[in-house]
């Protein structure tokens, strides 16, 4: 009975950290984003983030979005600099063509470094891409 169950392999979905100059406050910050490279739209995307390590653990954050559309991206959350000294994961479920796909990504504590940035499929920014 176990064969017989599908497991779909997610492909062309991101989880990246960007930063970003905050106009308001007049600093550099990083901020996690989804990033849909897909040409259909992912539905009910329910993502869960927490960062943690053997000695430190924050809070878990969930967001929900109803439709992430074909070749977009949406702002996950604010990645405080911290955080970004533990390893972020973020889970991350979703409906792509009447099929579930679930992944977890890390980037890895002290990794959302500008030395490790790369252009960002659809946003067209650079960025440090989850594993």
């Amino acid at each position: 009975m176990r064969k017989d169950i599908e497991i779909p392999e997610v492909k062309e979905v991101y989880v990246a950290a960007v930063q970003e100059f905050n106009e308001e406050f007049k600093v550099d910050e990083w901020n996690a984003y989804i990033i849909n490279n897909n040409s259909e739209p992912l539905e009910t995307v329910i993502i869960v983030s927490q960062a943690y390590d053997d000695s430190k653990m924050t809070a878990p954050m969930r967001r929900t979005l109803s439709t992430l559309p074909a070749k977009g991206f949406a702002k996950i959350e604010f990645l405080e600099v911290n955080v970004l000294k533990l390893p972020n994961y973020f889970t991350v479920t979703y409906f792509l063509e009447g099929k579930l796909f679930d992944k977890r990504f890390e980037i890895p504590a002290n990794a959302a470094i500008e030395d490790n940035a790369v252009t960002l499929p659809v946003m067209e920014k650079e960025g440090v891409l989850a594993r």
